[in-house]
């Protein structure tokens, strides 16, 4: 496999707000120069619900940033984790926050489209997750405008969710989109106790993004190799659907970041070389 290779952002920099990954406002920029010192291809850019009018994806002038520093580094920004949703999902029982939120995602979209973007993540996870019918229902209610928007632009809304391979395969036949998309957590579905096989027969041919993560059963995320995450099962899939969408590397990850990111990089390139 030849992908292109990338980062979640904020996972190559310290901690912003103590968290594993963000949008780092105020020194974003520096992880580019990073990335591109490491050979990445790709950053994904976050949309974080916290300070989101200051993320230069939806700030006055924030795209022309972000094409500034992609074209002094090389390192570009083709799928965008919009995180923004886990904390007003576009599924919310309240009307007024589903509103807003497919207010922000035509924004989004919009500077997606600026940007060259092919897929914007919408996480189905924690806050978020699809528990019910009921909830799955509002939730293709509430997207379809935006899925008609992200039509129109040529972007992929790439849904990330918890569901078993059966009920995720059914929710994307009910949006009948070509660009209502997967995307894949290796580590999470692992956690989940999902088998992969059973997982990329189902919609395999709909993914366009993957997250590279290796996690416990039912727990954490641990370093690659080192949880129940079956990789050779899952690449050997992937390479019989000929997958051609990138590899995001969103692995374990310490205080400093760089070092222990590097490590496990190093690691995974036997799967993606």
């Amino acid at each position: 496999m030849n992908n292109k290779i990338g980062v979640m952002q904020g996972r190559l920099l310290p901690k912003y707000q103590g968290r594993y990954q963000a949008h780092p406002i105020g020194y974003w920029e520096q992880e580019f120069e990073l990335a591109q010192e490491i050979g990445l291809d790709y950053i994904e850019f976050i949309l974080d619900f916290s300070d989101a009018e200051k993320n230069p994806l939806l700030e006055k002038g924030g795209v022309d940033k972000i094409l500034s520093v992609t074209d002094k580094t090389g390192v570009s920004v083709k799928t965008v984790c919009a995180d923004f949703f886990m904390e007003a999902p576009l599924h919310s029982e309240d009307k007024g926050v589903s509103l807003h939120s497919q207010k922000v995602m035509k924004r989004l979209l919009e500077s997606a489209a600026e940007l060259g973007v092919t897929d914007v993540v919408v996480p189905c996870v924690d806050k978020s997750s699809l528990v019910s019918q009921q909830v799955i229902n509002r939730f293709v209610k509430q997207l379809t405008p935006c899925v008609q928007v992200a039509e129109k632009q040529g972007i992929n809304l790439s849904l990330e969710t918890d569901l078993p391979p059966r009920a995720f395969w059914e929710l994307l036949d009910r949006f009948n989109s070509e660009h209502v998309t997967v995307n894949y957590d290796i580590g999470n579905s692992a956690a989940l106790g999902y088998n992969p096989v059973e997982e990329l027969e189902a919609y395999g041919n709909r993914i366009t993004d993957v997250h590279i993560k290796d996690r416990e059963l039912s727990a954490g995320s641990v370093t690659l190799g080192e949880g129940v995450a079956d990789f050779d099962m899952v690449f050997s899939k992937l390479s019989e659907l000929n997958y051609q969408g990138p590899f995001i590397m969103q692995a374990y990850r310490d205080e400093d970041g760089v070092a222990i990111f590097k490590k496990q990089l190093n690691w995974i390139k036997k799967y993606l070389n």
